[in-house]
Order: C-alpha cells, then sequence, then structure tokens
C-alpha cells in the first residue's frame, strides 16, 4: 500500500479535476494522442531513413497528411458527439469514489492483468461475431477496415457503435472487480498503449510482443496480419482464443 501511497495522495489533491464530468474524455483524448505522437514521428522520418522503415511491417506504405487528418477529424468527433455526453450522464448517475488509501501494489498489478484478460476476450468475442456476421461487418465494423495498413491513428478509426461498445467493455471490465480507481486509471493506460501499438504499423525491437514469451501475446505484427488478411487474428492482444478457435495466424 505504502509503495502506491503518495501518487495517490497527489491524485487525491486534485479530486476536482477527478470529478469533472468532462475529465475522462479530456484525459483519454489527451493520453491518446500522446501514445500516437513517437509513431508519427517514427512515420515521417521512415520516408527518409531506411533504419527506420526496415522495422515498417508494410514499408512499401506511407501514412499521408489525408489520412492523419481524417483519423483526427473521426476521433474528435466520436469523443465530443458521443462519449463527452455519456460521460457527463454518468459523472451525475454513478460519481467516482475516490478512497483515501491506495490499493496494494501486487493487487493493482493482478487486477490490471485479469482486465487486460477479460477485456481480451470481450475483444474477440465482439470481433469475430462482427466479421462473421456480414450486417454487423457493413453496417459497423467496415469503417475500422478502411486502411489496410495500420498506423497509430488507426487504432480509434472506427464508427460511433464501435467506439462506444469497446468504450463500455473497458469501463465495465474494472468495475465488474470492483477496481480501486487507481487500478481503473492503470487499466485505462496500459490498454490504450497496447491498442495503440497494436496499430502502429512497426515491428520494433522493444515491442510488447518480444517481451512476452512464446507466442502468447500477438502485437502490432498479429494484428497488421489482421488488417491484411481480414479473416484471422481477432483477439486483440493475446493468442489463446485465435488458437483454440483456429483463427491465428502467425505469417509464418
Amino acid at each position: 500500500m505504502m509503495l502506491l501511497q503518495p501518487l495517490w495522495s497527489v491524485l487525491l489533491g486534485h479530486a476536482s479535476i477527478l470529478h469533472s464530468p468532462v475529465f475522462p474524455v479530456l484525459f483519454s483524448l489527451s493520453v491518446y494522442l500522446s501514445f500516437c505522437l513517437p509513431f508519427l514521428l517514427l512515420d515521417l522520418l521512415s520516408s527518409r531513413w531506411a533504419l527506420v522503415r526496415r522495422y515498417k511491417l508494410q514499408p512499401e506504405s506511407s501514412v499521408s497528411w489525408a489520412s492523419v487528418r481524417s483519423c483526427l477529424k473521426l476521433t474528435l468527433y466520436n469523443h465530443l458527439v458521443f462519449i463527452l455526453p455519456l460521460t457527463v450522464l454518468h459523472s451525475y448517475l454513478r460519481p467516482l469514489p475516490l478512497p483515501e488509501e491506495a490499493p496494494p501494489f501486487p493487487r493493482l498489478l493482478a487486477q490490471v492483468f485479469v482486465c487486460l484478460l477479460l477485456f481480451d476476450f470481450q475483444s474477440f468475442t465482439w470481433h469475430l461475431l462482427h466479421h462473421k456476421v456480414t450486417w454487423l461487418y457493413r453496417s459497423f465494423h467496415k469503417v475500422h477496415h478502411t486502411f489496410s495498413s495500420t498506423s497509430a491513428l488507426t487504432a480509434e478509426f472506427s464508427g460511433a457503435w464501435e467506439t462506444l461498445s469497446l468504450g463500455v467493455f473497458a469501463a465495465a471490465t474494472p468495475a465488474l472487480l470492483s477496481c480501486h480507481p487507481l487500478t481503473e486509471l492503470m487499466f485505462f493506460l496500459v490498454n490504450m498503449w497496447l491498442s495503440v501499438e497494436d496499430h502502429c504499423g512497426y515491428d520494433l525491437p522493444w515491442a510488447t510482443h518480444r517481451l512476452v514469451p512464446l507466442g502468447l501475446y500477438g502485437g502490432a505484427r498479429h494484428h497488421n496480419l489482421h488488417h491484411l488478411k481480414s479473416k484471422c487474428n481477432y483477439a486483440p492482444y493475446f493468442t489463446h482464443w485465435d488458437l483454440l478457435a483456429g483463427t491465428l495466424c502467425t505469417g509464418d
């Protein structure tokens, strides 16, 4: 508990900001764009620097300013028109509890990991369903497959239905486990980073899938194959559900 208490005490000192009904949207946007920025810089360098381009999963592709504007426009639209009203409503119906004590560090790590596993299963089931049911794909999920070459900003290039439904999964998962607000925050940050990294379009030496042994985590290469072939690799992060369903593709 003592390990996380100083951090939690600092956050409690800004309780008015945490309780603000617009904080979740502003925080979500700022975190998302901050995570995307390093990969956007790599996109700028890759067209001029072979050392960067060698790590691109689709080296023949490039990210245009038109696609960047399109992704940013849709992301801002979804957040302001759909997510903001819902978060304002949620803040009044279910105010955020702010306990005085921080969670024990081992519990935080364990619950973040369990949240990732649950979210991975929820997203796998949702994703598979939207590919198998033609109406769902054409009506909702097809937007996300506009770009066959992934880049960081395509992580949230989705229609309102997809954005909101995945947002509900991400919010409901820690709530089901009665997680501490700090645990929820850590899960959100990790989940957002992994989502951006999945879509970044680069297989970097320090990528998450290289840190997890036995091919248990797919990562950017795994998800890039999904955007190329469409009929494989439906789980966002881990590979066990695709392995069990017979939809795993490694590209080997």
